[in-house]
């Protein structure tokens, strides 16, 4: 099966109506954004778009695909999408830019035909992906630089784990625990043991912890991380260092009080001598409970359940309207799910120190805008050019300057467009009307 058929059954009887209706070939362009921003959030992150632009070149109906298609549509319909390639212009945000209220993260340009059958696609790729994007970001600002592992495949549908994975890794993790993740997008594998290998060293006389610690360290070297809260924590930190002396790389503590354990393990690490092993702490982690363990003496997180579920806003809430047919600009006027007609770009402004105020979006092609002393960056850029992917956009190979852009757009923003507590969005958006 190729992705085409991860869609909407109207998305087609939409295209065969207007094939048959003679508006199919009209030039088009589709405008994906979010209304508003998850409860409590005060920015989101970009991602997915270089998945999606990958995704593009698989999006074709095969003989196997036409042949179930055929039980609802008319033969003009499958003979357009027998041959369907996407043609079209598309142009948006970069991967790992932030975006706000009415931000156009992507527009879609072509005929109305060749854009309507992508909405399910575009859609259920970016709102996965800024979700947990925008939620990785939030835990990443809230480690203040302490590594963080992306550990929640387990929590997720197995192929979300690998989007989770790449998103999480985009907004600021060190790594993933999922394999495909490195084999796909170069995303760095991370992961020693659970608590089943120092279960399995059970014996009749009763559990031996120093022997799977034993074990693990003749397998995987001195540097590794053992896995201390099986049984009772002192004496697995004792056990560790037995097993692999005052040089072992780090411990991990799954359970219990956190902050109270971390420092527990800290004084009685420091007094075996083992002053340079790391604490990692992981176990319902998320962005909340890592601020609160930012002054514990903790060296790094592992993060599962919350960051492939957006901690609580699985979904980035965008939608893909239609704002311009042949030229002119058209708009949904539907109580509180109105839209701004046109095709538009984009614009963030920022101070001479580099802190961003306010996000402008205009109609395209118009003279820039007068930014009274502000600094003005374009946010609009090309991604897809007739149909082939702009330099510049991999999934994989962009992932390093992604990351950098996340880190960048949050250093940017006013100090309290950080905070964690509920509130408006860190700036506004202001819509420039269309020039009649």
């Amino acid at each position: 099966m190729t992705v085409a058929l991860l869609t909407d059954k109207y998305e087609l009887t939409m295209l065969a109506a207007a094939l048959r209706d003679g508006t199919a070939h009209r030039r088009t362009t589709f405008e994906v954004f979010a209304r508003r921003l998850p409860e409590g959030r005060r920015y989101g992150v970009v991602a997915g778009t270089g998945r999606l632009v990958e995704a593009l070149a698989e999006f074709t109906f095969t003989s196997h695909e036409l042949s179930a298609l055929s039980e609802f549509l008319d033969t003009t319909t499958l003979d357009f999408l027998s041959a369907y390639r996407f043609s079209g212009d598309i142009d948006g945000y970069t991967e790992g830019e932030l975006y706000f209220p009415g931000s156009p993260v992507l527009s879609v340009h072509g005929t109305f035909a060749e854009c309507v059958v992508l909405e399910t696609l575009v859609l259920s790729i970016l709102n996965h992906d800024t979700a947990i994007a925008s939620a990785a970001a939030r835990m990443a600002s809230a480690a203040h630089g302490r590594p963080m592992i992306e550990m929640g495949s387990r929590r997720t549908h197995e192929l979300a784990a690998v989007a989770a994975a790449r998103a999480a890794y985009l907004a600021g993790f060190t790594g993933s625990s999922n394999l495909a993740a490195q084999q796909r997008y170069g995303v760095p594998a991370l992961g020693t043991a659970a608590h089943a290998y120092t279960l399995l060293h059970t014996t009749q006389s009763g559990p031996d912890e120093q022997a799977a610690f034993r074990g693990q360290v003749a397998a995987l070297g001195v540097g590794t991380t053992l896995l201390v809260d099986t049984y009772d924590i002192t004496a697995g930190v004792a056990n560790a260092i037995a097993a692999a002396g005052p040089q072992l790389g780090a411990v991990r503590i799954d359970s219990g009080d956190l902050g109270v354990l971390a420092r527990q393990v800290r004084q009685q690490l420091d007094d075996l001598g083992a002053t340079n092993t790391k604490i990692v702490v992981s176990g319902d982690l998320d962005e909340f409970a890592i601020a609160a363990l930012r002054a514990e003496p903790v060296d790094s997180y592992g993060v599962g359940t919350s960051v492939v579920t957006g901690s609580g806003a699985p979904t980035a809430g965008m939608v893909y309207k239609l704002v311009e047919v042949d030229g002119m600009p058209v708009a949904k006027r539907s109580s509180r799910k109105e839209s701004h007609g046109g095709r538009k770009q984009a614009a963030r402004l920022a101070k001479a120190s580099g802190t961003v105020v306010e996000e402008v979006v205009y109609p395209y092609g118009q003279e820039p805008l007068e930014t009274s002393g502000l600094v003005a960056r374009p946010l609009t850029v090309p991604l897809v050019a007739g149909g082939v992917p702009v330099a510049g956009h991999h999934p994989a190979t962009d992932l390093a300057a992604a990351r950098e852009r996340v880190a960048a757009g949050l250093h940017s923003l006013p100090w309290d467009g950080l905070k964690l507590s509920r509130g408006e969005p860190a700036i506004p958006t202001r819509v420039v009307p269309i020039q009649s």
